[in-house]
């Protein structure tokens, strides 16, 4: 797959977006701007949280991402007694009395991560090896994973019982944190029409594992002026309460801001959405447009800001 210039080449990745979108679109009801993101982070080479009540359609959108961009999926459910080992595979003794690895599910281009609260750190831990190297170690042997990538992670916002809240470490290796919302009335009345019939909707294989490897290296490719690049690295150091660019409001309402990941996906991220809007190079408004799932999950609120009832995404509006 070979495009004479970077323009081509752009408006190709465009293109398969839409395809992709609308191909997507026959068996998900709405979700669209959770599927824009999903569909970033996998143009971007990151990876993604989703967080919604249950029965939101969350492994449905992740299967029918996984069919459409024909790429091998494996889902694992997250539970309290999970073992490092269930999710990256053990050494057995084989016939031959010599040791061999079976890999386990997280060989595979997508993983989805269903509940990933509910198991313990020392499991959610196995996971971030995978997410940061794109390899595991077993028995002092480095496995390296397929490529692409991902790991798309589901959570639960509302049941906190029994849950480990994953550790700030964890979620920094998330691109986005995505929240899903309930559908609309018009969304909901055919989501309930098309699943209670016994028609079956069949999707088609759009993209292969090679064609996203040139177009996640495409967003790489893509230039960046210099204000728009100061522009995201301003915006994640205000966050941060004792720096220096701190905005005054800041200071009062977190405890906690945003690490340098955070400026690095919010480039990449703004070069992959100006793409997919047919710009040829990132402005400030690409930036905004992808600002609060990137930063949601990275800064800390302090109790003034739960007292006056200010969410993550309200103090992230007032930076921009």
């Amino acid at each position: 797959m070979q495009h004479r210039t970077e323009v081509e080449a752009a408006d190709a990745l465009r293109h398969a977006y839409q395809q992709i979108s609308a191909e997507i679109g026959k068996v998900i009801v709405g979700q669209q701007e959770v599927l824009k993101f999903v569909l970033i982070s996998i143009f971007s080479n990151g990876h993604c949280l989703l967080v919604g009540v249950p029965g939101l359609a969350k492994t449905l959108l992740v299967q029918t991402v996984a069919q459409v961009l024909d790429l091998d999926f494996k889902r694992i459910q997250f539970t309290p007694d999970l073992m490092p080992s269930d999710i990256i595979g053990s050494e057995i003794l084989g016939e031959d009395r010599n040791f061999k690895f079976i890999p386990g599910p997280v060989f595979a281009n997508i993983i989805l991560a269903d509940e990933i609260n509910r198991t313990p750190p020392k499991t959610q831990a196995a996971l971030l090896e995978a997410m940061m190297e794109k390899s595991v170690t077993a028995a002092g042997i480095t496995h390296r994973l397929a490529q692409p990538f991902f790991v798309l992670a589901t959570q639960n916002p509302i049941e906190q019982e029994g849950t480990y809240p994953l550790p700030e470490a964890q979620l920094d290796r998330f691109m986005f944190n995505v929240a899903l919302d309930y559908p609309t009335f018009q969304e909901e009345l055919l989501v309930v029409k098309n699943t209670t019939s016994t028609q079956k909707t069949e999707v088609r294989k759009l993209l292969s594992a090679e064609q996203i490897i040139y177009f996640q290296q495409l967003v790489r490719n893509i230039p960046v002026t210099d204000h728009v690049l100061e522009y995201a690295v301003k915006l994640v150091a205000k966050t941060r309460p004792n720096g220096e660019m701190a905005a005054p409001q800041v200071k009062r309402l977190l405890n906690w801001g945003a690490g340098p990941r955070a400026s690095q996906f919010l480039i990449l991220g703004a070069k992959c959405h100006a793409v997919i809007n047919g710009k040829y190079a990132p402005d400030i408004e690409d930036v905004q447009a992808i600002a609060k799932p990137i930063l949601r999950h990275r800064i800390v609120r302090s109790y003034h800001a739960e007292a006056e009832g200010l969410s993550a995404d309200d103090i992230i509006e007032g930076l921009f």
